[in-house]
C-alpha cells in the first residue's frame, strides 16, 4: 500500500513538472528585461510609471475643479460607499443591540460594585470625618 501511495505521489509530481515547463515557456516569451517575472498579472514598471503619471494628472485636475464640484463628488462617493455596506436585518440588529445593552449593564454593575467597595475601604482606613 505504501508503494501505491508513492506511485500516486509521483504521478502528482509529474503533473507539477509539466506545469512548471509550461510556465518556463511563458516566462521566456517576455521581451522586456525590466519587467519583473511574476505569476498572476502583477504590475510592471511601465504600468506603474503610467499610473503614477495619471495620478499626477488627476491631482492637477482636482485643483482646477471648483469647491462645489469637489463637495458634490465627495457626497457621490459617500453614497457609493454606503451602497456597498451590508446592512443588518431587523433580527440581527435587535440581537446586537441586546448584546450591547447587556454587556454595558454588566460592566456598569462591576464598576459600581468596585467603586462602592473602594469607598468603604478608604473610609475604614482613614476614618469617617464629619
Amino acid at each position: 500500500m505504501a508503494e501505491s501511495k508513492r506511485r500516486g505521489e509521483d504521478d502528482g509530481d509529474e503533473r507539477l513538472n509539466d506545469d512548471a515547463t509550461v510556465d518556463d515557456v511563458a516566462d521566456d516569451d517576455a521581451t522586456d528585461a525590466d519587467d519583473p517575472v511574476s505569476r498572476g498579472g502583477t504590475a510592471t514598471r511601465k504600468r506603474a510609471q503610467a499610473e503614477s503619471a495619471e495620478g499626477r494628472k488627476t491631482r492637477k485636475d482636482t485643483e482646477r475643479i471648483g469647491l462645489f464640484a469637489r463637495i458634490a463628488r465627495f457626497f457621490r462617493e459617500v453614497v457609493a460607499e454606503l451602497r456597498k455596506v451590508i446592512w443588518p436585518t431587523r433580527k440581527e440588529l435587535l440581537t446586537y443591540t441586546a448584546v450591547v445593552v447587556t454587556f454595558v449593564a454588566v460592566m456598569l454593575a462591576i464598576v459600581a460594585g468596585l467603586d462602592y467597595g473602594f469607598a468603604k475601604v478608604v473610609l475604614w482606613v482613614f476614618g469617617e470625618s464629619s
